[in-house]
């Protein structure tokens, strides 16, 4: 069927109905905004730049932390035109590009974190043959493969969504432009779209997530077979911070994209893809640095030799 797009531009219904709020909203969000690059930035730079940290985990750490900082800039400096002009007009164009770097990162961040817990399995169920199963040459080639597998995913999507025809109200219900409130608004058939979304998108959120479940339990019952008390506080203290950032991740993304349609609802949806897109991304950086000694460890050396060379 050919492209029957009358729209050129679509309107965003913004994160709140509530206009008198939209200053005190704005500086909510400038503020998690300026934390999130911060913080993500620090840890980022970090691990790139101390000796000490350069392991597989705190590899995978990193490319978390660049997923994090793109992410939010996603939907939020869009977001801060609608609060500050009181206009979310949108292109078409820009609408098909963010919805296909928001799905493209936020893949990329599930299947990333299903990797670092089997990272962590062999760190802890095989520490004598972790150095060589989670080799550098492995680790660069499993983030590639997932930076990949993200990008291609959400380009099936984009594309799918560029062949349908938008000849009905262009005001998508939501704050920023995504797959469900899009296929809302198409006059053509988008059940190829729904299978997409529920088929391939589903698997993706659950398969990750089962993996990350498979690491976990392996790791529990090896550390339970130790019967040791410490080695049980070492392995929760090493992997509470990964776990931390699973729930938050994968109950968002369950929330928002396996849940019955007919149980969905506007507050529901704009509440769940705030704390999924603006406040997740803030609370990574803080998890990692706060629950991770050696990366606080890292931090006070990179002050003290920051200190040290200024007086000189």
């Amino acid at each position: 069927m050919p492209n029957r797009t009358s729209v050129t531009e679509f309107i965003l219904i913004g994160v709140s109905d509530a206009r008198d709020f939209y200053g005190s909203l704005f500086g909510l969000f400038l503020l998690l905004y300026i934390v999130n690059i911060s913080g993500n930035l620090v840890v980022a730079a970090v691990t790139l730049w101390d000796p000490r940290l350069q392991t597989p985990m705190y590899f995978f750490i990193g490319n978390l932390a660049f997923i994090d900082i793109f992410y939010f800039s996603t939907t939020v400096p869009k977001m801060f035109m609608g609060l500050v002009s009181h206009s979310n007009r949108i292109p078409y164009a820009g609408c098909i590009a963010q919805m296909f770097f928001f799905h493209f990162l936020g893949c990329t961040e599930a299947m990333l974190l299903a990797i670092m817990g089997y990272d962590r399995y062999l760190a802890i169920c095989q520490p004598l043959r972790y150095p060589v199963l989670m080799s550098r040459q492995l680790r660069w080639t499993l983030a590639a493969a997932v930076w990949t597998a993200g990008f291609f995913h959400s380009l099936a999507h984009a594309v799918m969504m560029s062949r349908l025809s938008f000849c009905r109200d262009n005001q998508v219900a939501h704050f920023f432009c995504d797959i469900s409130p899009l296929l809302a608004l198409s006059c053509s058939d988008t059940r190829i779209n729904q299978a997409l979304l529920a088929g391939v998108t589903g698997s993706i959120i659950m398969g990750c997530f089962a993996l990350t479940l498979i690491s976990y339990g392996l790791i529990l019952r090896a550390v339970v077979a130790m019967r040791s008390a410490e080695g049980l506080r070492r392995t929760f203290s090493t992997c509470g911070a990964h776990l931390t950032v699973v729930a938050l991740h994968y109950g968002c993304a369950g929330a928002m994209y396996l849940r019955p349609h007919s149980e969905s609802s506007l507050e529901t949806d704009r509440a769940v893809t705030v704390l999924y897109t603006a406040v997740t991304p803030v609370l990574n950086p803080l998890i990692y640095t706060l629950r991770n000694k050696e990366v606080k460890a890292a931090l006070r050396r990179a002050v003290s030799q920051n200190v040290c060379s200024q007086r000189r």
